[in-house]
């Protein structure tokens, strides 16, 4: 009886463990917020494709919505990617940036790539 007890604590405090996103993740998807807002907001002459943009409105609501999912406060949340958004507004398009930012959320939300394109169809 007292190991099925310790096993369901055990199990009950190691959640918080997997329902938090490490500093470096919390960085990297906010550093991607800004280079998707960035590709929203392109230059004047700056080319691109119309889909470049969806996907990456699409990828930075995915992010959010999981940021909040796993208890990220909104307010931190929004001012992480404020300061992101200012560091890379008028950037020029890098689609290498935006590809490795691609494969990062693909590799940090379960269902990623589904979740973002569930978004671009709405």
């Amino acid at each position: 009886m007292n190991k099925i007890i310790f096993v369901i604590i055990s199990i009950f405090f190691s959640f918080p463990a997997y329902a938090d996103m490490s500093n470096d993740n919390k960085s990297k998807a906010w550093d991607c917020s800004g280079i998707y807002l960035s590709n929203y907001f392109l230059p004047i002459g700056e080319t691109f494709e119309y889909s470049m943009k969806e996907k990456s409105m699409s990828s930075v609501k995915v992010l959010k919505e999981y940021a909040l999912e796993i208890g990220i406060p909104e307010k931190e949340w929004d001012q992480g990617v404020n300061k992101a958004a200012d560091k890379h507004y008028g950037s020029k398009f890098d689609k290498a940036k935006t590809e490795e930012c691609h494969t990062f959320l693909e590799g940090l939300i379960p269902n990623g790539k589904e979740r973002v394109n569930k978004v671009v169809l709405y």
